[in-house]
């Protein structure tokens, strides 16, 4: 997959928790909000449709559940 680097405002929580979060974890982060954005645009989908579509991108870009529970448990 082809990514872009953008500038988005958060709050300041939020900012920090990215900030010092893993580079394993800032990818997990990553992928959601893209997948999140991308889906912004689109008609409304229903829920379990948009989980599965983040978790085969999530697995496209290496992302297997295992590497997932690993980054989830790190905190």
């Amino acid at each position: 997959m082809k990514t872009k680097e953008i500038k988005i405002h958060v709050d300041e929580q939020a900012a920090r928790i990215y900030q010092s979060s893993s580079e394993k974890k800032k990818r997990v982060l990553d992928v959601l909000l893209s997948t999140w954005l991308s889906n912004a645009g689109r008609p409304s989908r229903p829920l379990k449709e948009i989980r599965r579509e983040a978790s085969e991108q999530a697995q496209k870009n290496g992302l297997t559940p295992e590497i997932l529970s690993d980054i989830l448990d790190e905190e």
